[in-house]
């Protein structure tokens, strides 16, 4: 009996470990790829892979972890490092035009984890979903923008959505495609479950 429950511990231990891994592996990778950004001339938003991360991050890590991941990573950025797009950082950025596209992401996420974690192998409905996902962090973008930056909606709109419109759909069909393969990869490997 001793040693069943000393099994369980380990396995227990080990299964909380991989997830503290999962979670600050993908915390390192949003902090890579989300500075990466190109800045447009007629938007204070600029083209970012943060979205991209996070709908892979979702196939890989599921809802919890990729939640727990983007907190992480918005917590670092709040506290000044230079996470955030363009390579900036602190609270500032959450309060400024692109503050609402940055909270987002966290109702996208949780959304996403809904269906897409379990019905990966369902493109077109990982598709819709994360395109449906998307619209909320369009929402709650263009609604932010437009009270910060003293702009109507129809403005916040060409600011931040419509340019983003094609580039976004095909980050949502790349990781529909390779997502569950990366997932699959992942498993095969022993490194989930």
């Amino acid at each position: 009996m001793k040693e069943k429950t000393n099994t369980l511990k380990r396995v227990n231990m080990d299964e909380r470990t991989l997830s503290l891994v999962m979670i600050a592996l993908n915390a390192a990778i949003l902090c890579v790829l989300a500075p990466l950004s190109i800045p447009l001339p007629f938007s204070p938003v600029p083209i970012s892979l943060t979205n991209l991360a996070l709908y892979f991050m979702v196939y890989v890590a599921g809802t919890k972890r990729s939640t727990a991941a983007f907190i992480v990573y918005v917590l670092l950025g709040a506290a000044g490092l230079p996470v955030f797009s363009n390579y900036t950082g602190g609270a500032g950025k959450l309060a400024g035009p692109t503050g609402g596209y940055i909270l987002g992401f966290l109702p996208m996420i949780l959304f996403m984890g809904l269906f897409v974690h379990k019905h990966m192998k369902n493109k077109i409905l990982c598709i819709f979903v994360m395109m449906v996902a998307t619209c909320i962090v369009y929402t709650l973008g263009t609604a932010w923008l437009s009270y910060s930056a003293h702009l109507s909606v129809t403005a916040a709109l060409w600011a931040g959505v419509i340019p983003f419109i094609p580039g976004d759909l095909f980050k949502i069909v790349l990781a529909a495609i390779l997502g569950p393969v990366l997932h699959g990869r992942l498993k095969q490997a022993g490194v989930l479950k």
